[in-house]
């Protein structure tokens, strides 16, 4: 592991702890409209699920050149939506969607992306 990495690492830490620790450290938020407040809560995992997208629908070549990828992380990515709404738990979700890549990669069915 490079240590560019590590400082990579602390540095976007330092830049979006702040962002994410507001609605602990904001005094009064619980005053906020029930609407407000419950937009807010949404806004991380919006911006965590677009990320997250982004890196399964889109792959780069060694030249750079984006393109659209369909592959076994879809069906990951569909489990983890199944379960997640069906026991009300995204941790089992993400282990679920993580065993099928796995798998998937394992036993020969899926390739690593490009």
């Amino acid at each position: 592991m490079s240590t560019e990495l590590v400082l990579l690492a602390v540095l976007m830490f330092a830049v979006t702890y702040p962002t994410r620790a507001l609605g602990l450290l904001t005094p009064g938020l619980e005053r906020l409209p029930r609407v407000a407040f419950d937009y807010l809560q949404l806004v991380g995992p919006a911006v965590l699920a677009a990320i997250a997208a982004v890196n399964v629908i889109v792959v780069t070549d060694d030249a750079g050149t984006p393109s659209f990828h369909v592959g076994v992380e879809w069906l990951a990515v569909l489990v983890c939506l199944a379960i997640t709404a069906w026991r009300k738990n995204l941790l089992f979700g993400l282990i679920a969607a993580v065993a099928v890549v796995v798998i998937a990669r394992e036993t020969g069915l899926a390739a690593m992306p490009a």
